[in-house]
């Protein structure tokens, strides 16, 4: 466990966001506030990406995100989700333990029908070596 790993070392900014749990994860609400609802599945062993979870892990990310997704149903009525992991700092991951974003969409986001390869595919975003 690194010890500046703010899961891990149980940083006061994520321990009272706890929602939901079970024997190996927990569900973090409230960690992007401009994404109204949103939150994310955090294995409890520190594990660095989402290619470093256990069989038992991937089990237990997936029975916290079907109850999250019945908690913000039946508290939010979402008209969708995006759902996903950032692996690597090229990936887009700044805390390298591995975490599953779950993000409730909605119809009258200015962004909405945009989902999280957007930006991605975008022309700005080729790489510099196959640009014409």
């Amino acid at each position: 466990m690194p010890n500046d790993c703010p899961f891990c070392v149980r940083d006061p900014e994520y321990v009272g966001r706890v929602g939901l749990e079970n024997e190996y994860c927990l569900f973090l609400e409230g960690v992007e506030p401009v994404l109204q609802g949103s939150g994310i599945i955090v294995p409890k062993a520190h594990r660095p990406t989402v290619f470093d979870l256990t069989d038992a892990e991937w089990w237990a990310v997936r029975d916290l995100l079907l109850k999250a997704r019945e908690k913000m149903v039946r508290e939010l009525a979402p008209d969708g989700f995006n759902v996903g992991w950032n692996c690597g700092e090229a990936g887009g991951q700044s805390i390298h333990h591995a975490h599953l974003h779950v993000i409730p969409r909605f119809a009258d986001e200015p962004f909405a029908g945009k989902g999280i390869r957007h930006l991605l595919k975008s022309e700005a975003n080729l790489r510099p070596s196959l640009r014409g």
